[in-house]
This record gives structure tokens, C-alpha cells and sequence, in this order.
């Protein structure tokens, strides 16, 4: 069945919220596949350590990665 990986930097969301995006995630694919393939697609948060990522050719951070969620 279907598996769906996101990536984010560790510290960025909170348990609470990973949860969220997980549920959300798994409704959205679900709405499109269908029941039968949502109660079988699996979906994993995977965090990435702040630095060890990049993106438009400058690292990012936990902290950039908080700024950017506040300005939306």
C-alpha cells in the first residue's frame, strides 16, 4: 500500500502537530484513493537534524524554520 515520507527539521512541530499532519495527510490521499487504499497507506514523519538540510542553496535551521512558519 501507498507510504508517504515527509521530511522536516527536528524541534520544528510539536507532537501534537506531527500527529495532525499525519491524520490530515492520510484523510487528503484518502479522499483521492479511496478507503480501501487509505486504511493502508502509511505515513512517517521523518526529522531531520537543524543544519543537515538545505534549501535554495542555504542551510537551514530549526530557528529559520520557525520564522518561516510565523510569517505564514
Amino acid at each position: 500500500m501507498p507510504s508517504i515520507d515527509i521530511h522536516v527539521l527536528d524541534g520544528v512541530f510539536s507532537k501534537e502537530e506531527k500527529a495532525d499532519i499525519i491524520l490530515r495527510v492520510t484523510d487528503a490521499f484518502g479522499q483521492i484513493a479511496g478507503e480501501t487504499i487509505k486504511s493502508g497507506t502509511s505515513v512517517r514523519i521523518h526529522e531531520v537534524s537543524s543544519g543537515a538540510w538545505g534549501y535554495g542553496g542555504e542551510v537551514l535551521t530549526t530557528a529559520a524554520a520557525r520564522n518561516m512558519r510565523e510569517r505564514g
